[in-house]
C-alpha cells in the first residue's frame, strides 16, 4: 500500500474486488478528522486477476495524483 499526504487528506492505494477480478482505487480520508475513507476507483474498464497486481496499478494512479478537492475527490495530472 502506497500513500500521499496533502493539507487536508490523505490517500492511500486500495483494491475493489468485484465479480471478474480487482478493480484498482484510491481511498481517501481527511486526515484530521474521523469518517470512513472514500473509494475512487481508477482505471476504469481494467480488471486485474489478483489484488497485489490492481494495488501496483493504483500506486502508478497515486504517482499522478497532485492533489484532493474540497469535496475529497482526486485530482490527477494529465497523462
Amino acid at each position: 500500500m502506497a500513500r500521499k499526504e496533502f493539507q487536508r487528506f490523505e490517500a492511500v492505494t486500495a483494491v475493489v474486488p468485484g465479480e471478474g477480478g480487482y478493480d484498482a482505487a484510491i481511498a481517501v480520508k481527511a486526515l484530521h478528522e474521523g469518517g470512513a475513507p472514500e473509494f475512487h476507483r481508477v482505471l476504469n474498464g481494467q480488471k486485474f486477476k489478483t489484488a497485489h497486481e490492481a494495488d501496483l496499478a493504483a500506486a502508478g494512479e497515486l504517482e499522478r495524483l497532485i492533489d484532493i478537492d474540497a469535496d475529497g475527490n482526486p485530482v490527477f495530472a494529465p497523462q
